[in-house]
This record gives structure tokens, C-alpha cells and sequence, in this order.
């Protein structure tokens, strides 16, 4: 199995978080503990494995001066 690094949903770029899950069951309690620290995530099934592929949105930029 050679999953890819990043998929595109909707035109949405989502990145591998670069685990394979051997059960469906173990993919969804990750792909929860990531929905609650606020990423958009996407569950695929490869091969009989299970990837689990996320993205979060920067809603505030911190600029510093140098």
C-alpha cells in the first residue's frame, strides 16, 4: 500500500495524517478525537485499511514585528 500524502474533496486539499488502521472502528475514534480539535476530516478505505485524511482552516494570522 502506497496511499497518497494529500486528496482533494470538493476542491478541499486534504493531508494523510500518515497512519494505516487496520479497523474501521479504530479510524473513526481518531477521525473523532480530530473533529473535536476543530479539522475537517475524511475517512477512505484502501487496500482493506483504513487512512484517515484531515485539513483546518487558519482563521487568524499572528504578524510580529522584527
Amino acid at each position: 500500500m502506497s496511499p497518497s500524502l494529500a486528496m482533494i474533496d470538493n476542491g478541499k486539499k486534504f493531508m494523510w495524517d500518515g497512519q494505516v488502521y487496520a479497523a474501521k472502528e479504530e479510524a473513526g475514534c481518531i477521525q473523532a478525537s480530530y473533529q473535536n480539535e476543530n479539522f475537517e476530516v475524511r475517512m477512505v478505505e484502501q487496500d482493506g485499511k483504513f487512512l484517515v485524511y484531515t485539513r483546518r482552516v487558519v482563521k487568524a494570522v499572528l504578524l510580529t514585528e522584527p
